[in-house]
């Protein structure tokens, strides 16, 4: 009997009818013909058209004869779905679809039968960019002009074609239009894109490819067929296009080709909300609607205000007023309509708030919002997924993901907004690939990607046990004719070798688990490496590298649960399958074109992929995005986070190598100016701020420092609006880091710190009951209420091996001993530790300008101010400022300091030019131990009383006269003299045997009183030559801290006042710890 298949649709529960006011009426019951609806912010665009598509059925049109056109799948998923509810059907409904799946549709309907048999494939924006890359360093370089053919190997000129020929496309161009163009406006750049544009596009046809802006060109271009069109257009009754204000040139041509002439159209959008100029939308599509789709009779387009927001209340709307003022669109509509636009009516009362709050630091902003995200969950029970921060740029999303997830938010990104690559947990399984790759052809593992490996999910090895295996390494390593290598290099090789690890172990120890985790990764990794001697897939390695863990079992168990770490584990498993996705696609599309290629081409992507699932954007948690990215959603508590001076607005000039901003129809046109992008910026702002519906935040980080963080504009705008009202002027005060984070750990850290500080025994012992019961709870939160873990449970550690072995040469700079001399815990930290937060302004500042005094010094450059300043303009762009002002300020003191350098420079001191920039080492015993000095001598001059060396200084601050006796830096240059440092110099000079003879600060960024262009000049006299010299004494207190391992905390004002290291710091409040004498 044969198998009989029925198809059963679900009943679909019809919707209720909304109440619509009386602009929404208008809207519904517009009769025909052209028609533009501006609706601001909740404004119930999406019930209306649901609405107008209910009432045309109702009048008898089909509904697969209404055609609603929006700008993302989510948005037409969702219009379809509440369409398909209000006609109570499932059949039979209203196709609503992006323009790009209209296209698509459209370019499919007019192949022949055998182009249909053989579908056209959609490029995703990654794969794109990947093909880009190739075709520009596979190419032939001699048709670039020779300013680009360094570039065409690099990914920003990938990006930049990229921009480009979708920028042709939407404009109407193909590459025969922009060679033409190139010619009249004698642009080779043009021309040499034309050219590459006409090969990618015969690389797409070959491979039967097509991507995004590619699509809507054709389907213009099929259009522009009379009978074609006339067929496409007869099909549509009613034509309707959500968010119009996203339209670009081209999907303009394309709506007049199906619903021009007075056909019946209505568009929905708010020029307020016009955000995407860098993809090519233009603003004037929606301002000049009412002209370009004029009614049969030639009149202007009705135009219909929805004045009423359902979204927010009274404070979020007048704040979301005073952004957008005036200011964000020119003439977009007459004043009564941009009032109503603007000062949007809330349909009902809504108790909502408006915050602008600034920080002291980065971290301070960061810990803050997560405890307002918790302060919102814990106490007003607003659920993680209603709630969401968002930012300018993709840029800063990993540095909120990390803080906010340390702080136990639950938090996930979109999978859109970070390249696939870019995920924490593919970066993993990828280094795991490359690792095998690695080993497969006999090549040593990276030791940075080794510990990678072994402290990623795939081992799960932390810090101490990492060390132990190291430790066991090196003493396995050890030999009598040589000591131990380093313990990295021999974790690395020993992930090659599964059995080295196994034999370091001592089974039922830390270590033997530590090692025996490592074994199991280094024989997962050497299966792997023989599946690609084998010749297996990329798909398939990665299979058995995934497969291979406990990773799967802990991320599943953790995406089911209900802890802080569910909405993580399932926005990696997701993230995971779009990573097995590519691979499987890549074997499929690109016939085995080899692992090592698909990891560099998976890597080269810079574009988000948009091939993600949504789950993890639907879970319960904290959704982290750019600003671009929230358009069209909304959330009860937004935090719109980072809003700083130079980053939001970013009216940066975004010129290209290209030249695309200049590219249009008519040839070439002036790039935007800053007030355009100013006004695309507020915009954006404004539309961030228009996605809270209950609780609106903005966050800025407002710096002490002259050349910190600053807010931006916009913060400062809406603090002015929101505290208008007050009697006195209220003054903003960033906000330091709280003083505890309202979580778990916080709780118990309270819980803690009240049983030390206590005097009440009854309060201690609650204390004491209360942080028993949760170190009984099982979990890794509740992990600091066991005593186990906390300090002073332990004993205090020593280690048994010395820094340095007792025969090795101790090494010293200057600046090493006067950091020791100054304190020795700080230069430990810094030198030997690395902790310091790295290169600053000051010091790519003091970099130029040192460089910039050699060069004169060495006669290469004039000693000419104004030369000198021309001379640093041209360089100073390479420098990295945290705000445009900062390096424009910074750049005017730099030119400063040559002028006084220049001055001091042209001064006769009897004294010639020795060197610039000496470098040095000499070597010296002290209290047994060989010592080498070695350094920079900035300046070294030959005087007749001997060597006097020159230490140039760039910063704001001068020594105290009552230390320049004894100033360490200059002392030691002195006392390197004594031993030689310059001695080939002299002899060169005909002053053989010359002594030390003094030294000086030249301080460049400070003016004498009485004359300001000459710098502050601090001498240090010569050493005696009969009393022991304070610079040998410094320099034996060095050494023996050092041998002695005796870093131990000085504190004083001088030294402790700008310290990065107080945080660890023995002797500060908040770095005291339980070891006694201030050591580490």
């Amino acid at each position: 009997m044969p198998i009989e298949y029925v198809l059963q649709t679900p009943e679909v529960e019809p919707s209720h009818v909304p109440v619509l006011d009386d602009e929404q009426r208008r809207v519904v019951e517009h009769t025909g013909g052209p028609l533009l609806v501006l609706a601001g912010p909740g404004a119930g665009k999406t019930s209306t058209l649901v609405e107008v598509v209910a009432r045309r059925v109702d009048e008898g049109i089909a509904p697969d004869e209404i055609l609603v056109l929006t700008f993302s799948r989510k948005a037409a998923d969702e219009l379809k779905s509440r369409i398909a509810r209000r006609l109570a059907r499932t059949t039979a409904t209203t196709p609503a679809m992006t323009f790009h799946s209209f296209c698509y549709a459209l370019v499919r309907q007019f192949q022949t039968e055998s182009e249909f048999s053989n579908p056209l494939r959609l490029l995703s924006a990654p794969e794109q960019d990947a093909i880009i890359q190739r075709l520009l360093s596979e190419g032939d370089a001699e048709q670039w002009p020779a300013v680009l053919r360094p570039s065409l190997r690099t990914r920003g000129l990938a990006d930049e074609m990229q921009r480009f020929m979708a920028t042709a496309r939407s404009l109407d161009l193909d590459d025969v239009d922009v060679l033409q163009l190139g010619h009249a406006a004698d642009r080779p750049e043009w021309k040499a894109a034309a050219r590459f544009f006409d090969e990618y596009t015969a690389v797409a046809g070959l491979q039967n490819t097509i991507d995004y802006s590619d699509l809507v060109f054709q389907a213009v271009q099929l259009l522009r067929d009379p009978a074609r069109r006339d067929r496409v257009r007869s099909a549509y009754r009613l034509v309707v296009v959500d968010e119009y204000q996203d339209t670009d040139p081209l999907q303009v041509e394309l709506l007049q080709a199906l619903a021009g002439e007075g056909s019946d159209l209505i568009v929905v959008g708010d020029p307020y909300q016009s955000i995407y100029g860098f993809r090519g939308a233009d603003v004037r599509g929606i301002l000049d609607f009412r002209t370009q789709f004029p009614q049969k009779d030639g009149s202007p387009a009705p135009q219909v205000v929805l004045t009423r927001t359902s979204r927010y209340g009274s404070a979020i709307s007048a704040a979301a007023g005073s952004i957008i003022s005036n200011r964000g669109v020119l003439g977009a509509v007459d004043g009564r309509e941009f009032d109503q636009l603007r000062h949007l009516t809330p349909r009902r009362h809504r108790d909502d708030d408006v915050h602008v709050e600034t920080f002291a630091t980065p971290t301070a902003e960061a810990e803050h919002i997560a405890l307002i995200l918790r302060e919102q969950h814990l106490s007003r029970d607003v659920p993680w997924g209603q709630m969401a921060v968002l930012v300018r740029s993709s840029a800063d999303i990993a540095r909120y993901q990390r803080s906010l997830g340390a702080a136990g938010v639950p938090v996930v990104v979109a999978g859109d907004e970070l390249p696939l690559a870019s995920e924490p947990s593919v970066r993993s399984l990828l280094a795991a690939l490359r690792a095998a790759d690695d080993l497969a052809h006999d090549r040593v593992l990276d030791p940075a990607a080794a510990d990678a490996l072994l402290a990623g999910p795939l081992c799960g090895l932390d810090a101490p046990a990492l060390r132990r295996v190291g430790r066991a390494l090196r003493d396995a390593d050890r030999t009598d004719e040589r000591g131990p290598r380093a313990s990295r290099l021999l974790l690395a090789e020993a992930l090659g070798q599964p059995a080295v690890l196994l034999t370091v172990a001592r089974p039922g120890t830390p270590l033997g688990e530590s090692a025996a985790r490592a074994s199991r990764l280094a024989s997962l990794l050497r299966r792997a490496a023989d599946q690609i001697v084998a010749g297996e897939s990329a798909e398939r390695v990665l299979w058995t590298l995934w497969s291979g863990t406990s990773w799967p079992a802990r991320l599943r168990t953790e995406a089911l649960g209900d802890g802080e770490g569910a909405a993580r584990a399932d926005h990696d498993l997701d993230v995971l399958c779009a990573l097995f996705d590519q691979a499987a696609k890549a074997e499929e599309q690109q016939q085995r074109r080899g692992l090592t290629t698909f990891v560099a081409e998976l890597e080269a992507q810079q574009i988000p992929a948009d091939t993600l699932s949504q789950g993890a954007i639907d879970a319960d948690a904290v959704q982290l995005m750019t600003a671009h990215r929230s358009k069209g959603l909304e959330w009860c508590t937004v935090v719109v986070a980072g809003v700083q001076e130079g980053t939001w607005p970013d009216v940066r000039h975004r010129g290209s190598f290209l030249r695309t901003e200049r590219l249009s129809r008519d040839g070439e046109i002036a790039p935007p100016t800053a007030r355009e992008a100013l006004r695309e910026e507020r915009r954006l702002f404004y539309v961030a701020c228009t996605r809270a519906q209950q609780h609106l935040v903005v966050t800025a980080v407002e710096s002490g420092r002259e050349d910190g963080d600053q807010p931006s504009m916009f913060v400062t705008e809406l603090w002015d609006h929101v505290h208008r009202h007050s009697e006195t002027r209220v003054e903003r005060q960033p906000r330091r880091r709280p003083d505890r984070p309202l979580s778990l750990r916080g709780s118990i850290a309270a819980l803690r710190r009240l049983g030390e500080t206590t005097q009440s025994d009854v309060v201690r012992d609650r204390v004491a009951r209360q942080l028993a019961m949760l170190a009984e709870r099982p979990g890794n939160a509740t992990r600091p209420a066991r005593p186990e873990r906390w300090w002073g449970m332990s004993a205090i550690t020593h280690n048994d091996t010395p820094m340095r072995p007792v025969d090795a040469t101790i090494r010293l700079s200057g600046s090493s001993v006067s950091s020791i001399v100054e304190c020795p815990l700080k230069w430990f930290y810094d030198h030997e530790v690395k902790a310091s937060t790295g290169t600053t302004t000051a010091q790519g500042f003091g970099s130029v300008v040192h460089a910039v005094a050699a060069e004169v010094a060495e006669q290469r450059l004039p000693a000419d101010a104004e030369v000198l300043g021309d001379y640093i303009d041209g360089v100073w762009d390479q420098l990295a400022f945290a705000a445009d002002w900062i390096g424009g300020r910074e750049r005017a003191e730099a030119r400063d300091a040559l002028v006084r350098f220049v001055q001091w420079h042209l001064q006769e001191r009897g004294r010639t030019t020795l060197a610039a920039e000496h470098e040095f080492s000499v070597t010296t015993t002290i209290e047994g131990r060989e010592v080498t000095l070695g350094g920079s001598m900035d300046r070294v001059e030959l005087g007749a009383d001997g060597v006097h060396v020159v230490d140039l200084k760039t910063s704001k601050s001068v020594a105290d006269k009552k230390d320049l006796a004894e100033h360490p830096q200059l002392g030691f240059y002195q006392l390197a003299v004594d031993l030689g440092a310059t001695a080939e110099l002299a002899a060169r000079a005909g002053a053989d045997g010359a002594r030390a003879a003094g030294a000086e600060l030249v301080q460049l960024r400070n003016g004498e009183k009485k004359v300001p262009d000459f710098p502050v000049v601090q001498p240090q006299d010569a050493p005696p030559a009969d009393l022991p010299f304070f610079a040998l004494d410094q320099l034996t207190r060095s050494v023996h801290v050092i041998a002695e391992e005796q870093f131990v905390a000085t504190p004083s004002e001088k030294s402790c006042r700008y310290c990065e290291f107080q945080r660890a710091c023995p002797a500060q409040p908040e770095g005291a710890t339980i070891l006694d004498g201030g050591t580490a």
